[in-house]
């Protein structure tokens, strides 16, 4: 399966992969189509993908083609259209004193730290709790993104301040991509994964960028959830992308 990128270029392969057991519903049997990662222009093409509906994974850009099955739909944000209801409104508030800082994309021992705890509560026997420094960088660096890291920071005092939250973020023309963020896991009621993306917001808003990816989206999944109370909310159809209706979900 192919699609034409210009009469000059050869033609971009997309590959099926095997079935492999679903990463939501453990009942599941799950198909991805990916762009070949052995593709140089993958940094040009990455962009274009992510308006396909298309995510990152390290080096991996897919999407989930399931045969019956097309629960996960890709979700963004317009920036420019988006308000803060009043439930994140008040978790800014709360938040107030916590500072954004965008970072080179490069691990460190602090931020490898925080999320080996945040796996470990989070993930606990999902074959992610054991990540060390080695799948820390295969998962959400690889070697060609133009990711950055956005973390935010708790100051008390003289020093780097206290990390609360991690946002892998990858910066394309027009937008941004939100691709993981892991957090404080001892800390909920701070709200720090709706806090994260609230500053994402901010930043693309800033940066006068037209969207952000959320990933996807999937009707009744509790961990997906959250992502319908970012309002207003576009969901690519397959073809192109539409308002999602507000009563969805």
């Amino acid at each position: 399966m192919g699609a034409n990128t210009s009469p000059e270029q050869d033609e971009l392969r997309v590959f099926h992969t095997g079935d492999h057991a679903c990463g939501y519903w453990p009942t599941r049997i799950a198909r991805d189509l990916v762009l070949d990662p052995r593709d140089p222009r993958m940094p040009q093409l990455y962009p274009m993908a992510l308006g396909w509906g298309f995510r990152r994974s390290g080096d991996i850009v897919y999407r989930p083609h399931c045969q019956g099955c097309r629960a996960c739909v890709a979700v963004r944000i317009p920036i420019a259209e988006f308000h803060p209801n009043r439930t994140q409104r008040k978790c800014l508030a709360r938040n107030a004193h916590v500072q954004a800082r965008i970072v080179a994309a490069e691990r460190t021992d602090e931020q490898l730290a925080l999320y080996q705890r945040y796996l470990r509560a989070r993930h606990r026997g999902g074959g992610m709790d054991e990540h060390g420094g080695i799948e820390f960088d295969q998962f959400l660096i690889g070697s060609w993104s133009h990711g950055r890291f956005m973390e935010l920071r708790e100051y008390d005092g003289p020093g780097p301040g206290r990390l609360l939250s991690v946002a892998i973020t990858d910066v394309v023309d027009h937008a941004l991509s939100a691709v993981y963020t892991f957090f404080d896991p001892d800390l909920p009621e701070r709200s720090l994964g709706t806090l994260s993306l609230l500053r994402q917001i901010e930043w693309a808003k800033r940066d006068g960028r037209d969207h952000l990816y959320l990933g996807y989206w999937i009707d009744g999944h509790d961990k997906m959830d959250y992502k319908r109370r970012f309002r207003p909310l576009e969901a690519f159809d397959g073809r192109t992308w539409q308002p999602m209706r507000e009563d969805a979900a």
